[in-house]
């Protein structure tokens, strides 16, 4: 089942999909789907080559950007990049969502595009809580 986190216009995350979620990111009008999530941390998750076919299928962009623990600097550059480049709206994954708002989270606070404060409240609207990623 869909658990799609509105977290802007222009992003949404969500906790593991699956390859029926990407059927309804694509119904609900997404044009990009970032995975966060590196293959094989669990054994039941579908691999990232199956969503991205699934992804391919539905005429949707697929980008695999695997994190593990914190953001690397180079995934949080990449994922300003995405967001700067990208066909929008955007559903980013992992296991819980975490990794994907985190790692958004930081590279709008890099780039300046929001406030510490913004980010922690729009992090709160879709149910994670920012405010020890972001500093103080």
């Amino acid at each position: 089942m869909s658990d799609f986190r509105r977290v802007t216009e222009d992003l949404s995350v969500a906790p593991q999909i699956s390859v029926d979620d990407v059927d309804e990111a694509a119904r609900q009008g997404f044009k990009t789907i970032i995975n966060n999530r590196p293959d094989g941390e669990d054994p039941s998750q579908p691999s990232g080559h199956e969503i991205e076919a699934a992804a391919t299928a539905a005429g949707l962009a697929y980008v695999h950007l695997p994190v593990r623990g914190g953001p690397t600097p180079e995934q949080v550059d990449a994922t300003a990049r995405l967001m700067a480049d990208a066909d929008k709206p955007i559903l980013a994954f992992c296991r819980s969502g975490t990794r994907s708002i985190v790692t958004w989270s930081l590279a709008q606070a890099q780039t300046g595009a929001r406030s510490r404060d913004e980010l922690i409240d729009l992090g709160r609207g879709a149910g994670y809580d920012l405010s020890g990623v972001l500093g103080g």
